[in-house]
């Protein structure tokens, strides 16, 4: 029997919308061996405050990945809330580009082609629950049979109707963050203490 890809997913992290549950097939996902995972976090675990809106100099969590299945062409990483109600789910960072090999995108790093993320910018957006709330964050990563052919700040729709048909594998990495009262987004600028 095909398992679906939101039945590897915590519960609380399983959105209908969710580009895996669109593209995958059950088939793909770990296929090969494929896997994503952080050295920053395991799957299930808590982002640390310094990825998220809770600091001022929070950069995108660092992430790394196995050798996809032969005859990828491209690898393609899309980061969304699952926490999110609606029909979509808010998509935190589009990338691809990435060559299809065993690599990784290091804390802060740039990578080579991002698409608009829920505020319509190209950057890693960080996450900003209300305080108390948590929210999952779905890491997912595809390899790709073909090249795709997205200019850089393409939307979330274009992106997953060229890879639509093309994943080979997939992989997923789940990370949840509760904003804590400490973790305010507002910033005390030392200099200023007496």
């Amino acid at each position: 029997m095909l398992q679906s890809p939101l039945s590897s997913l915590p519960s609380a992290a399983r959105h209908a919308g969710l580009a895996i549950v669109r593209l995958g097939d059950g088939h793909d996902l770990g296929r090969g061996g494929f896997r994503l995972f952080s050295p920053a976090f395991e799957h299930g675990e808590e982002l640390d405050p310094c990825f998220t809106a809770g600091e001022e100099d929070a950069v995108a969590p660092p992430v790394e990945w196995s050798a996809p299945p032969a005859g990828a062409q491209e690898l393609v990483l899309i980061v969304e809330n699952a926490s999110t109600s609606g029909a979509e789910p808010a998509c935190h960072w589009l990338v691809w580009g990435i060559a299809p090999q065993r690599g990784k995108l290091l804390e802060g790093e740039t990578p080579p082609r991002t698409g608009k993320n829920a505020l319509g910018n190209s950057e890693w957006l960080l996450p900003d629950p209300p305080e108390g709330e948590t929210q999952q964050f779905v890491f997912q990563l595809f390899a790709l049979d073909l090249p795709l052919t997205l200019m850089p700040g393409a939307t979330r729709a274009s992106l997953l109707a060229q890879m639509d048909g093309h994943v080979v594998a997939s992989s997923v990495l789940v990370a949840h963050y509760t904003r804590s009262p400490d973790d305010s987004g507002e910033w005390v600028d030392d200099d200023t203490l007496d």
